[in-house]
């Protein structure tokens, strides 16, 4: 398993150093502006391509084969999308999936696949977590929008301010979560703290109801410690 896992980690590595550090600007302009027919394009993908050979090992040359055709392959493709959050996420999901599948077709086979699938069945603490994170998301997010719906409907452009704070509140109560998990308290006052310092420069905007954020906030942070707390116990 130590082998297979090193390799693992080092396709992400060459993926995170060609993709990032690897790749100008420049390249990625051009790339939009010529799409399949930009030189750029195909120069990324053979060093992408290259670079994972040289960390995986010379006898893997199918797999950085695969990688620097489907590399070339997803970037062109992206070069036709807009340049949205969502087309950026889809991207690298894709890079990704393409290195499982080399990992996968590599290393492991089917029947080690149910074995750790029957293995993972049988950890009612695991599927519980990933309960408790499922919730603290949307879940957790609709439930406090409602219970604040009273004061954010007097609030003027309340549905950007509460777009906003969705994600701000998910985040934040994944961090809380992990946090309580590990018994690490006092980083959620740290937490609790930094947060009302950067609250406390929104005091002379109007648009923003004190009542609400107060309120959503202390929601927030109760319902993620008594979730933590629940799946700890």
């Amino acid at each position: 398993m130590i082998i297979e896992s090193i390799w693992l980690t080092k396709l992400i590595l060459a993926h995170l150093i060609t993709d990032f550090m690897l790749q100008p600007t420049s390249w990625v302009e051009d790339r939009t502006r010529k799409h399949f027919y930009s030189g750029k394009l195909y120069l990324h993908g053979l060093i992408t391509g290259l670079f994972a050979w040289i960390l995986i090992g010379w006898k893997y040359w199918l797999v950085a084969l695969i990688i620097w055709l489907t590399h070339t392959l997803i970037d062109g493709w992206k070069s036709y999308q807009k340049p949205t959050v969502r087309f950026f996420l889809i991207d690298q999901s894709l890079h990704l999936v393409v290195i499982l599948i080399c990992w996968y077709f590599s290393f492991i086979k089917w029947i080690d696949v149910q074995l750790a699938w029957q293995q993972l069945n049988t950890q009612t603490a695991i599927w519980k977590t990933i309960t408790a994170l499922v919730f603290l998301t949307t879940p957790a997010g609709i439930l406090i929008g409602q219970c604040t719906k009273q004061w954010r409907d007097q609030i003027e452009n309340a549905a950007s301010l509460a777009n906003a704070g969705k994600w701000i509140g998910i985040i934040e109560r994944v961090i809380i979560f992990i946090f309580v998990l590990f018994s690490q308290f006092s980083a959620i006052g740290l937490l609790v703290a930094a947060k009302g310092i950067i609250r406390f420069n929104e005091k002379e905007r109007p648009e923003i109801k004190t009542e609400y954020l107060v309120i959503g906030t202390l929601m927030s942070i109760g319902i993620a410690i008594i979730t933590g707390l629940l799946i700890k116990w």
